[in-house]
């Protein structure tokens, strides 16, 4: 079985700062790629940024310069540093991790997402 649990979300002003964090947990052989994505209330769920293992990262043009993913992957941990935030980067954060775990068919690949994290921006 496999967690994956975002933290760091809470009320802030345009212009701040937010750091969120999402850590994977359980029997996890490998993680390839993580990602976030957001939720606005009666919009569809977006990517945001994602990242893979080598540390090859890409984002959404509407956060391009201003969100910054990373990973630790010794961790089985991803971050999304955001800056400049904007009254419409308020939306429920997600983070999805491709988990590959050993069965005892062999190893298979999964997708787990987190339970999310309220991010509003707003004075």
């Amino acid at each position: 079985q496999v967690q994956v649990a975002e933290s760091g979300g809470g009320l802030v002003q345009p212009g701040g700062s937010l750091r969120l964090s999402c850590a994977a947990s359980g029997s996890i052989f490998s993680i390839n790629v993580m990602g976030w994505y957001r939720q606005a209330p009666g919009k569809e769920r977006e990517l945001v940024a994602t990242i893979i293992s080598g540390s090859r990262s890409d984002y959404a043009d509407s956060v391009k310069g201003r969100f910054t993913i990373s990973r630790d992957n010794a961790k089985n941990t991803a971050y999304l540093q955001m800056n400049s935030l904007k009254p419409e980067d308020t939306a429920v954060y997600y983070c999805n991790a491709n988990v590959r775990v050993v069965t005892a068919w062999g190893p298979k690949d999964y997708s787990y997402w987190g339970q999310g994290t309220q991010v509003t921006v707003s004075s």
